[in-house]
């Protein structure tokens, strides 16, 4: 059997990863005519749904310059062709299957193909999983979109316990400590070292494990109730860090640490506004569905932060007044594209509910004097198409793990009630 393979790629892989039409070297690539109908539906969409969209649509229109798109075009850089099929093939086992559905019509396609090219390998690559299951009963190979897989550690925590001696807990107090050859240390990474008698809380920065040395108390004295609240803190409050991830299960307190730091931003002037924005739609929908104008249309996702405002305030007052006086801003994560953040505070909501894609958007999006915090829960994925190993913020976190601009902090404990923290626990 031959080693190049016909895959068969779904609207949701190309509106997911515009680039993703590269992505296949070596092979031979088959786009039904049904996907470029639905492409069609999206070129007019916001944000990247829309422009991954109108980037295959013209890049196949280019294509045409060298050749027929219903024989094949053959891309040499990547040793991969790019064929659209016009024909909706009859296949008898769909006979009572809905015809119009484009789902169906992808199927077809494919056992079309695979009837026909006997001897090579047949696949679909989507990132819905009930296509696949479709495609599996039918016995067509069928796989997601790997490209933005990463290798997710769930242990990582983004700080590290080392044993050492007293008198290194007392070296350690006094700048004078240098770790031996057996511990490997990177940039940002959060120390807790324990003795028989002492110990010591730190970070490794600029070669060398230095005390923390930031607190939150300009707008309310705040206590961390654990190591990893003072290591969070730690992280939103050093100016070097420009990119922090804080993970953690619900009432972890990794929302509420976020808006009093950047609240104390922008009381020390060291920002000039807090941008709040977080995934709020499957892929597929808009902002259209709900009344009102973009900040009433986000009124109820930004839910979170507005309990984390009362709790600190008891009641959201103040909060009105920084967003009526613009120092909160409100920005819809698909309406970023486009804009320019300086001497801003980014608070990205929800982030395991983003692509990696459209964190990208965010993340270029910073300019000088920035910062932006990516908040999530990798085990609670509320969007279709991306799972753990493939959402935004594990990408993120992966990829960012030993840069010298990102820290990171999973808060393992719940601080909201004994009772969510064991809902959380065991339910």
């Amino acid at each position: 059997m031959s080693r190049r393979k016909i895959l068969v790629l779904d609207t949701s892989v190309l509106l997911y990863d515009m680039n993703s039409i590269h992505s296949f070297a070596g092979n031979d690539i088959v786009i039904p005519l049904v996907v470029l109908d639905e492409l069609d539906r999206f070129k007019d969409k916001p944000g990247l749904l829309g422009e991954s969209a109108r980037y295959v649509n013209r890049y196949l229109d280019g294509l045409r310059e060298f050749g027929n798109l219903n024989d094949g075009v053959g891309i040499l850089e990547s040793d991969q062709t790019i064929r659209v099929e016009l024909k909706v093939p009859k296949i008898e086992v769909l006979k009572d299957w809905d015809g119009d559905k484009g789902d169906n019509r992808i199927i077809a396609t494919a056992l079309y193909l695979k009837n026909h090219n006997s001897g090579t390998k047949v696949k679909v690559i989507t990132k819905d999983i009930n296509l696949r299951v479709k495609c599996d009963a039918l016995g067509i190979a069928a796989e997601d979109y790997f490209n933005d897989h990463v290798e997710f550690e769930d242990d990582y925590t983004g700080w590290m316990c080392i044993n050492v001696s007293d008198e290194d807990i007392d070296a350690l107090y006094n700048d004078t400590f240098s770790p031996g050859p057996d511990i490997i240390l990177f940039e940002n990474l959060f120390i807790t070292a324990t003795s028989a008698n002492k110990s010591f809380i730190g970070i490794y920065k600029d070669g060398r494990i230095r005390k923390l040395v930031h607190s939150l108390s300009k707008i309310i004295r705040l206590e961390p109730r654990n190591k990893e609240q003072k290591f969070a803190i730690e992280a939103l409050c050093e100016p070097s860090i420009p990119l922090v991830t804080l993970t953690g299960l619900a009432g972890s307190g990794k929302t509420f640490l976020t808006l009093m730091a950047a609240l104390e931003g922008i009381q020390t002037k060291e920002y000039d506004r807090i941008i709040i924005t977080r995934s709020i739609q499957p892929v597929g929908r808009g902002l259209g569905y709900l009344p009102g104008d973009v900040d009433d249309k986000m009124d109820p996702w930004l839910s979170p932060i507005i309990d984390n405002v009362k709790s600190a305030f008891n009641d959201r007052t103040y909060f009105d007044m920084m967003v009526e006086k613009g120092k909160i801003e409100i920005a819809p994560l698909a309406y970023m594209r486009g804009r320019t953040f300086d001497n801003s505070f980014l608070i990205v909501d929800e982030a395991q509910n983003a692509t990696v894609h459209e964190l990208k958007t965010i993340i270029t999006r910073v300019g000088s004097g920035s910062k932006v915090i990516l908040l999530g829960d990798t085990d609670q994925i509320d969007t279709p198409y991306i799972n753990k190993k493939s959402n935004g913020l594990s990408n993120v976190i992966s990829r960012f793990k030993h840069n010298i601009l990102h820290a990171h902090i999973h808060l393992a404990r719940g601080q909201r009630s004994e009772l969510a923290s064991e809902a959380s626990r065991i339910l």
